[in-house]
């Protein structure tokens, strides 16, 4: 019984959350920061995005005291691409947690406004700093809990994707091989080549996709001091 009130307190906190899914509460997204909270392992306090009415829902919905913010209240925000200094490195795109941003490698990159939730992450992988933040206005409690609900589609809606990619890419690989007229068992004259997390720039330039990404992402708790 207790793991199922943990499991309901733990839904009831998540939505609440602004999911923007950005990784400042050192979670990896809203929900396993609200699992956190409910197992009374993190602070109600850890939410930058959300501000002080986050804070204040958790303090009701736990029963915990109210605390100042951790870091200063994030406002809402929409990133841009400085399309004309891009390198199509995907980076970025790879780091969006909501698919906000649309591009091929090496091409240009933009983001679609409308889908963008602000939360930075696209920031410090991106190679050649062409990525800035254009502060908001304020938003509205209804318009907050909307936009809320649409990153949180969003977000899970990219999950799957990705969970289900090694099937697709598997699948396409047996069709490729039937196509050419090789069995299950025969690769052919060539052996596929090894999945791979290398990027190739323009100038030629090999970046280690995951690599860069954990590195940014170590960054990031740096400079917010965790």
């Amino acid at each position: 019984m207790a793991g199922t009130d943990t499991d309901e307190l733990a839904r009831a906190i998540d939505a609440v959350l602004p999911q923007t899914q950005c990784g400042a509460c050192d979670y990896p997204a809203c929900q396993p920061y609200a699992k956190a909270i409910a197992r009374g392992e993190a602070a109600i306090n850890q939410c930058p995005p959300g501000g002080d009415r986050v804070v204040a829902l958790l303090a009701s919905l736990t029963g915990r005291a109210v605390l100042p913010l951790r870091e200063p209240w994030r406002p809402p925000a929409l990133a841009l691409i400085r399309e004309a200094d891009c390198i199509g490195c995907t980076l970025c795109i790879q780091a969006c947690p909501v698919d906000a941003i649309v591009g091929a490698s090496k091409h240009m990159h933009t983001v679609i406004a409308v889908e963008c939730n602000g939360c930075e992450r696209c920031l410090p992988p991106c190679p050649v700093d062409c990525i800035e933040l254009r502060v908001l206005p304020e938003r509205s409690v209804a318009e907050r809990d909307a936009l809320a609900e649409h990153w949180r589609t969003r977000f899970e809606a990219r999950e799957a994707r990705l969970a289900a990619e090694p099937a697709r890419r598997a699948r396409r690989l047996a069709a490729k091989r039937a196509a050419h007229g090789h069995g299950a068992g025969d690769d052919g004259n060539k052996p596929a080549a090894p999945e791979t997390h290398l990027s190739t720039t323009p100038d030629g330039r090999a970046v280690d996709r995951r690599a860069v990404l954990q590195a940014a992402l170590a960054r990031l708790r740096g400079q917010r001091g965790g």
